[in-house]
């Protein structure tokens, strides 16, 4: 059996905070938004307040941040 199996794997239903985060329901994962692999709670590190989505890891959360505000692309060429 693996960690997103058995009475407890279920997905979290969470509300992101700045630097923390709130299980509104309980759950093992959470799905990132933009791959849709389960994030272990455990694990969960990235995510975005503005938009309440969590990501897998630091390039997908920054790939989805330029997505989504492409002015920053100009801003680190500069």
């Amino acid at each position: 059996m693996n960690r997103f199996e058995g009475p407890g794997s279920r997905e979290a239903k969470i509300r992101y905070l700045d630097g923390d985060f709130q299980v509104l329901s309980p759950g093992a994962y959470v799905l990132c938004a933009v791959t849709a692999e389960k994030i272990a709670i455990d694990e969960l590190r990235y995510w975005s307040v503005a938009r309440q989505e969590p990501y897998v890891d630091a390039r997908t959360s920054f790939n989805r941040e330029l997505q989504e505000n492409p002015d920053l692309r100009q801003r680190s060429k500069g």
